[in-house]
């Protein structure tokens, strides 16, 4: 499976990248903008994006929207840390695509256990 985490916190980026790769059989990639995560998913064709929510160029909602123009079922889990500001987008996703979300901070076992309950 082929994961992109988008966060515009390098180093939370680089940890969460160290957390799926310590959790199976997962290929990750990184970028640091929705510009450079759409641009990332035209080449690497993620299975899942992690994305943070507010982030320079494009925000989250922003880029898997341009996202999925090339892959409408693409598996979303959404990361900020006050998911309460984006209560209403968030509950649109969940509904229309079956989005996930996570509260940073969060513990690798939420990571994992998110990311394994939305592969299946």
């Amino acid at each position: 499976m082929k994961v992109l985490i988008v966060d515009d916190d390098e180093a939370l980026a680089v940890l969460i990248k160290e957390m799926i790769k310590s959790g199976g059989c997962y290929s990750v990639k990184t970028a640091a903008n929705g510009k450079e995560g759409y641009e990332a998913f035209l080449q690497f064709k993620s299975d899942i994006i992690l994305s943070d929510i507010q982030m320079p160029e494009k925000n989250g909602f922003e880029m898997v929207r341009a996202i999925r123009i090339h892959r409408p079922s693409i598996r979303v889990i959404y990361m900020s840390g006050c998911l309460s500001r984006f209560r209403s987008l968030l509950e649109d996703e969940k509904k229309k695509y079956q989005a996930s979300f996570l509260t940073k901070p969060f513990s690798r076992f939420e990571l994992l256990g998110l990311l394994s309950k939305t592969m299946s």
